[in-house]
């Protein structure tokens, strides 16, 4: 019998490790930088200035606007749901605690398509609240409110599942302590819990935004697809390529894909910044 019946990974051998990381490195080229040299090759394909030239179009720069701003909108209000729900699962015990946990994780489960159906059904026109909608002279579907409720139903885990882990990994010691010596809820909150989840919080909130401005599915059943003033990026990108503006197209897709790799920069920084106690995921 070996004397070390449970090695370790990194004692592996040689050719195991060799075709392993063949493996991966074969899978990253093929599925992700590859596709990303291509859209910036074909984007870039007549060469500089038409592809800025797409960027600049009125259409363009609508779906660019329409973008950041959802973004803008979806991001806060999942940042505050996502602290909330993390404090509520990590710090509290409450019937249906479990019930909670599992909606929370509903959205990466239900296709985003699905997601845009239930606000067409909720707020359309011929839905349950359209006809109230149409009386008041608000409209939800096919308009900014449609596009903002559909990528917060599909982004709204991302800050959540990122900090409840980090927030029932660290207990409850330090906030029963601050208590105790008279500090009440939200003190103890901003003064204890707030400093402890702030690298997960802006983790969370990168992968939030990527994803919100990203989102094509949800937002492609509520915008109506109005050029112009309804279509994001993801739509506008869909609409040119179906054109055959593959320039146009690929020039979007392009500016789309330097907004990941900023989060992804960023989300790099992040990591690199934190203390390593406090890095996320460990």
């Amino acid at each position: 019998m070996s004397d070390h019946p449970h090695r370790l990974a990194h004692e592996d051998a040689p050719w195991l490790k060799a075709v392993v990381l063949t493996v991966v490195a074969a899978f990253l080229v093929l599925v992700l930088l590859l596709p990303m040299a291509v859209v910036f090759v074909e984007a870039l394909r007549k060469g500089l200035d038409p592809a800025l030239e797409a960027i600049r179009t009125p259409d363009a720069q609508a779906a660019i606007k329409l973008t950041l701003i959802t973004a803008a909108i979806t991001v806060p209000f999942n940042a505050v749901f996502g602290v909330c729900a993390a404090w509520a699962v990590a710090k509290h015990r409450f019937p249906g605690k479990a019930l909670l946990i599992t909606l929370i994780d509903l959205p990466f489960s239900v296709s985003p398509v699905v997601a845009g159906l239930i606000y067409v059904l909720i707020f359309g026109a011929q839905g349950w609240f359209g006809e109230w909608l149409l009386d008041h002279d608000i409209k939800i579907i096919f308009a900014l409110p449609g596009i903002v409720l559909a990528t917060i139903f599909v982004t709204f885990p991302f800050v959540a599942r990122e900090l409840i882990p980090l927030m029932q990994e660290q207990g409850v010691d330090e906030e029963e302590a601050a208590v105790s010596m008279g500090a009440s809820g939200l003190r103890t909150f901003w003064s204890v819990t707030a400093p402890n989840i702030r690298w997960g919080l802006l983790y969370g909130v990168l992968l939030c935004n990527a994803r919100a401005m990203g989102e094509f599915g949800a937002v492609s059943v509520v915008s109506g697809h109005i050029r112009g003033l309804t279509n994001t990026m993801p739509l506008h990108i869909e609409i040119l390529y179906n054109e055959y503006d593959f320039v146009g197209a690929f020039s979007v897709a392009a500016l789309l894909c330097l907004l990941a790799v900023v989060t992804l920069v960023l989300k790099t920084l992040l990591e690199i910044a934190q203390p390593p106690s406090r890095r996320v995921g460990h």
